[in-house]
């Protein structure tokens, strides 16, 4: 539907198609299951803001990608973007606020309208909302995203967005999305967390190749100022953002530049950190947070190091089977191999004892399997039973746990007997099957510093017949391998959040399983796992979402799908000592858009104190 013709014919039109509609009440937010959001409709900003943050300075950070990004928008599946192109250059309909489970509040929205039946959502643009080039925000351009998205965009927008039935432009400002059926309670919040693109801008160019290194025309509080084509993004701060006084945003977007530096490899990151070439890293190696940033910087406060966002929900992280490996198949096989990984000699030897071992998909958080299950719970696996492994039923899965000796014989023992039962006998310093085929598979790796973790597995797996080999190739054969699911094992993660929804089909799904652009990185096809994922998904209460997600959790953890690993206690965090960070910090997040630049130069912990209290200002070193 195009806006090309007279008002009051738009007029008579929105009415008739209006009259069938349940009412809505337009709202300030949307949380998941209709509960009353934190921040009431007359809110000033979000807690973990400051709103004394002053304007100005920059910040450099290295991506969280590994590898050089070949275009810049992050909605497409082809090579590497720019993942903060979202938010910084395209604001959302509505910004998810990170204090809480899933709420979002409107933006780009002003007003947003859940029917009663829950088989639509209006929202109502802020009449304000501009795209950078000072042109308005219409419904017409919300309509354009989400149909661009769905046959351009990345593979988990079609996944997500599956049970939207269609969109209907309203007015100028005001535009429906109708849905299939109301059972997937996620779907309104998901579809509010939008970005929108300007019509006029991207019609004449290639969205489904990236857009290239052009820099995109946005509607959010940054501009692109320069490219280092794959190396480095630089965001210039717009003082004009149609935005910056709305609650959504107020006390955040401080530094006039914000800068992205990408690297191949995340030993050089970190040397590069240290050397002070550039000022945040998200750290993701355990090892190397533990012992890697060791220096008088360090000591002395000028190199701060913390696990910020300690209750934030934590990426589920393992060694990942290829399920379209024969030898994988057997679940006995995948049982066996992972009693062999010592996570207890790992953490001693080399984390300090720093890292929790991962029991769950859901980590640190309520939806994880921590307990047996209820008659309720019970009620949902039974229709799966002989379909799901029968320790689902009466136990509560614990990851193999060894002294930290590393030795360990008793392991390698009850492995042993496990490869046995599933065929494999030993044949002189071999493990081989029927065939005489010898038991061995690759890791694929394309980081440095896997070794550490993987050196040790190896030999505990050659001291019984096992061979495991470690290939370590660059970022973009890494990835095609990836898309083309050509490896064994390799190590991944999941992100966890509170509130699932469609998003686990991309995970889990078996029609996810081998499509090139999804992170079914199992190749898993389940039919339980699929009958777990819908009920899940289309649950209609908190309780019934907790217990399918406790049934899901158990039924992936005793098949053994993967190696657990681990996940520290909060985001690991190293920084130049040169920022001001909010005394109430965001729960779910590290919220690095609420920092602010107080000093041009790092700072002792001493000199960081006297300055703030110098300013009268909260915040500081951690």
């Amino acid at each position: 539907m195009r806006l090309a013709f007279p008002t009051l014919l738009f007029t008579a039109v929105t009415l008739l198609t209006g009259a069938a509609e349940v009412n809505a009440t337009p709202q300030h937010a949307l949380t998941v299951y209709g509960e009353p959001a934190k921040y009431p409709a007359d809110f000033s900003h979000f807690a973990y803001t400051n709103l004394q943050a002053p304007k100005g300075g920059a910040m450099r950070r290295s991506a969280v990608e590994i590898g050089h990004f070949d275009h810049i928008l992050p909605y497409i599946d082809k090579g590497i973007g720019v993942t903060q192109v979202d938010g910084l250059i395209y604001s959302p309909l509505a910004q998810r606020s990170l204090d809480e489970p899933y709420t979002v509040y409107g933006l780009v929205a002003q007003t947003m309208e859940r029917a009663d039946d829950g088989l639509s959502l209006r929202f109502n643009l802020n009449p304000k909302a501009r795209f950078a080039d000072g042109q308005p925000i219409t419904a017409e351009d919300v309509r354009y995203t989400f149909d661009l998205l769905m046959t351009q965009g990345s593979l988990r927008y079609r996944t997500q967005f599956a049970d939207v039935k269609g969109v209907e432009v309203e007015s100028p400002r005001t535009v429906r999305f109708d849905f299939k059926n109301n059972q997937n309670r996620t779907l309104p919040l998901d579809i509010a967390t939008l970005p929108v693109f300007p019509e006029h801008w991207w019609k004449t160019r290639d969205f489904a190749g990236g857009g290239g290194y052009e820099p995109p025309l946005g509607s959010g509080p940054y501009k692109v100022a320069k490219v280092d084509s794959g190396r480095s993004i630089t965001f210039k701060r717009n003082p004009d953002w149609w935005g910056k006084d709305l609650p959504v945003s107020r006390g955040l977007y401080n530094f006039d530049h914000f800068s992205i530096e990408y690297f191949g490899d995340t030993d050089v990151a970190r040397q590069v950190l240290r050397g002070g070439a550039y000022d945040y890293n998200r750290e993701f190696s355990a090892t190397a947070y533990s012992i890697g940033y060791d220096s008088p910087a360090l000591s002395d406060g000028r190199l701060q190091k913390a696990h910020l966002a300690q209750n934030a929900p934590q990426t589920a992280q393992g060694f990942v089977f290829n399920l379209q490996n024969p030898l994988f198949q057997d679940r006995r096989v995948r049982q066996a191999l992972a009693m062999l990984w010592d996570f207890e000699w790992s953490n001693r030897q080399m984390m300090r004892d720093l890292y929790i071992r991962q029991q769950s998909f859901f980590s640190n958080t309520d939806l994880a399997a921590r307990n047996l299950p209820d008659a309720a719970e019970l009620a949902i696996l039974e229709p799966l039973r002989g379909q799901i492994p029968d320790e689902v039923f009466t136990k509560v899965f614990e990851a193999p746990k060894t002294d930290g000796s590393g030795v360990i014989r008793d392991k390698q023992l009850q492995a042993l007997a496990l490869l046995e039962a599933s065929g494999w006998k030993p044949d002189g310093d071999q493990l081989v099957n029927a065939e005489g085929k010898a038991l061995s598979f690759t890791f694929l790796v394309s980081q440095n510093g896997m070794d550490r973790l993987l050196l040790p597995y190896k030999r505990t797996l050659k001291q019984i017949g096992i061979d495991l080999n470690i290939r370590r190739i660059d970022s973009s054969q890494y990835v095609n391998r990836l898309m083309s699911r050509d490896y064994d094992m390799i190590v991944t993660g999941y992100p966890v959040t509170t509130s699932p929804g469609n998003e686990l089909y991309n995970y889990f799904g078996s029609v996810a399983a081998n499509d090139p652009g999804s992170n079914n990185y199992m190749v898993l096809k389940n039919p339980a796992v699929d009958t777990l994922l819908n009920g899940l998904v289309r649950a209609n209460t908190q309780a019934d979402m907790l217990r399918h997600a406790h049934a899901l959790d158990r039924v992936l953890q005793w098949n053994y799908y993967w190696i657990p690993n681990y996940y520290p206690p909060g985001s690991s965090t190293v920084w130049w000592n040169r920022f001001g960070i909010p005394s109430v910090q965001a729960s779910n997040d590290e919220a690095i858009e609420s920092w602010w630049e107080v000093s041009s130069i790092p700072l002792t912990n001493q000199q960081m104190t006297a300055e703030l209290i110098k300013r009268g200002a909260p915040g500081g070193p951690h």
